[in-house]
């Protein structure tokens, strides 16, 4: 009894730690892939948010863990048991989707650059989150610089079909991208398509792995709870069945 306590005692605080980690995966899968995300044109999970409702949730039943055993309490073993088994649940929820739907997340983008570019003299939200990204991965437009030519937004500049954003521009000052230098000097040649995908399939995997890691973890809580649970004998009752005040 003894040895079970202090591993259940010692495994709340692993487990609380747990929690901590959930929450800064989460807001920082929320802060990096957010302007990503939001670009995409495919539904999927809001994985960010299942790591930030686990990881708040674990917190505050993590202390519940050391207090049953502390206190021997089987009610509570039994329920910080079964509140295991919802973790688990959640985090092979996250791990998976973050896994099994990072592929089409990436290439949502494809369309979703594609909308945002046609859409970017109407759309600011769109228009900021492109800018950030072209800004960030050091890109310019979805396969190439050239998608922007037939944009909109590039037949209304003062050079029809030839120019660019100057998130596009490698400095920014003294940047000639309306209309573009002969050579495409001083731009990003490359397109984001590629290095969005890359990106985004790169910290989906992470997030899985530290997601799926964690919640194999909750095996371990529910099996020392249930252990320890089996091992505190029912409390006694009186003759009659009332329940001794």
């Amino acid at each position: 009894m003894a040895v079970l306590k202090l591993f259940l005692m010692a495994f709340s605080f692993v487990f609380w730690a747990a929690g901590l980690t959930m929450i800064t995966l989460g807001i920082w899968a929320k802060i990096s892939l957010g302007t990503y995300l939001a670009l995409s044109t495919n539904e999927y999970p809001n994985t960010s948010f299942i790591l930030l409702a686990t990881g708040a949730a674990v917190i505050v039943w993590g202390f519940l863990g050391c207090f049953s055993a502390a206190t021997e309490h089987r009610c509570l073993l039994r329920t910080y048991g079964s509140f295991q088994l919802a973790v688990l649940v959640a985090g092979l929820a996250a791990g998976l989707s973050s896994l099994f739907y990072r592929k089409d997340i990436a290439e949502g983008f494809q369309n979703g650059l594609h909308e945002a570019i046609r859409s970017y003299a109407e759309d600011e939200e769109k228009a900021g989150a492109l800018d950030s990204i072209q800004r960030t991965l050091d890109c310019c437009g979805v396969e190439s610089y050239r998608d922007w030519f037939s944009s909109q937004w590039s037949k209304e500049q003062q050079a029809p079909n030839g120019s660019v954003p100057a998130s596009c521009c490698r400095a920014r000052k003294r940047c000639l991208h309306s209309p573009l230098p002969f050579g495409a000097r001083g731009i990003y040649r490359d397109g984001c398509y590629s290095k969005v995908y890359n990106f985004v399939s790169g910290n989906m995997l992470y997030i899985a792995t530290a997601a799926l890691g964690l919640a194999l973890m909750q095996v371990v809580g529910i099996i020392l709870a249930c252990l320890l649970a089996a091992r505190i004998p029912p409390h006694a009752q009186p003759p009659g069945g009332t329940i001794p005040h």
